[in-house]
């Protein structure tokens, strides 16, 4: 209910994918108020495959075009997500005094649920990583829209398809969550990263793409997909004193700004070799969670073919590389590890 009216706000008051921005922010201002803020995992799977086959409904032959250029920017992306993880480590160890294990763990862009399990394992400061993480997930996530909007970046979209439903369009949809169903199942099985939710959009986008299926998920279930994934967002700011966040925020927003500055020096390079469109490139490019940044694909109205494939890529490989990173970090000696110039002053 308070994702549904954050959302509905921040839409009625022309707040650019107002529906997530909305649920974001009034789910976690209720969570660090105390309340309990959950959302059950079979709904967040279903979630995942809904948000899947509505990304994949974009998907068109005309679409599949320009997928050879894709190349050159996914490698440009994974050198991105190396200078990423530097960057944010050493900002965090040269001026606040981190160790290198929290702080690399902190500025990994993405595979947010393997850092924080990455952390606890090897004794990196949970709390700190986790609120790193969650900041930079909850700041990309409702301010990039706004960013693009006024920016003028958001206006070179396109619309998404919509039809009007008959029962010839029922039968298709029908057809189109069976067989999106059984693919995010498949990926899943398979555990490949975001294996619902990508399985979702790669059988959606071939069926999409191949001309085989036209009808597209209804615009409302889209939304909804939106406020539900704004509230789950919000939520991992639950059981969070604000003490314990205060004491870390400084932190998490001067490592934001260098990852930001950062991918925003990579995706201008590609913009303007490529003369990719700039929404495209920015959302590809965005360290912000895998699902948000799909979502904000379907609200935004881009290319979920080029967002969608450097998104897999960086997950896939901040997932593989991040465990070696920091399990090299964790083995070196006691007396070789940095140790935090101060701690934060709350405890348990």
């Amino acid at each position: 209910m308070l994702a549904a009216i954050g959302g509905a706000v921040f839409t009625l008051v022309g707040v650019p994918a107002g529906w997530m921005s909305g649920a974001i922010i009034v789910v976690a201002a209720a969570a660090l108020a105390g309340r309990p803020m959950l959302m059950p995992v079979p709904v967040l799977r279903f979630l995942f495959v809904v948000i899947g086959i509505s990304l994949g409904a974009v998907v068109t032959p005309e679409t599949l075009h320009g997928i050879a250029t894709y190349p050159v920017s996914v490698a440009l992306l994974i050198v991105a997500m190396l200078c990423l993880s530097v960057g944010g480590t050493v900002y965090l160890r040269l001026v606040h005094g981190w160790d290198t294990l929290s702080a690399f763990l902190a500025s990994s862009p993405g595979a947010m649920s393997q850092v924080l399990a990455a952390a606890a394992e090897l004794g990196a400061e949970l709390r700190g990583v986790a609120i790193a993480q969650s900041v930079r997930v909850v700041v990309v996530a409702v301010c990039f829209p706004a960013a693009m909007a006024l920016l003028g970046l958001a206006g070179e979209a396109r619309p998404r398809p919509s039809n009007p439903l008959n029962f010839a369009i029922v039968d298709e949809l029908a057809i189109l969550v069976a067989v999106s169903t059984a693919g995010a199942l498949l990926f899943h099985r398979f555990r490949i990263p975001g294996g619902l939710l990508f399985g979702a959009l790669f059988t959606s986008a071939v069926l999409h793409g191949s001309g085989l299926i036209h009808a597209a998920v209804p615009p409302w279930v889209a939304n909804a997909a939106m406020v539900a994934l704004g509230g789950v967002i919000g939520a991992r700011f639950a059981n969070t004193p604000l003490r314990l966040l205060s004491s870390y925020l400084g932190a998490a927003f001067g490592s934001i700004a260098v990852l930001l500055v950062i991918a925003g020096l990579f995706a201008a390079a590609v913009i303007s070799v490529f003369a990719l469109p700039a929404a495209d490139v920015t959302i590809a490019f965005a360290p912000g969670s895998v699902d948000a940044m799909m979502l904000l694909a379907i609200a935004l109205a881009l290319d979920p073919v080029y967002v969608g494939a450097h998104h897999v890529t960086r997950i896939m490989f901040v997932s593989l590389l991040m465990p070696v990173v920091a399990r090299w970090i964790a083995r070196k000696p006691a007396h070789e590890r940095e140790q935090p110039r101060e701690q934060p002053p709350f405890q348990d």
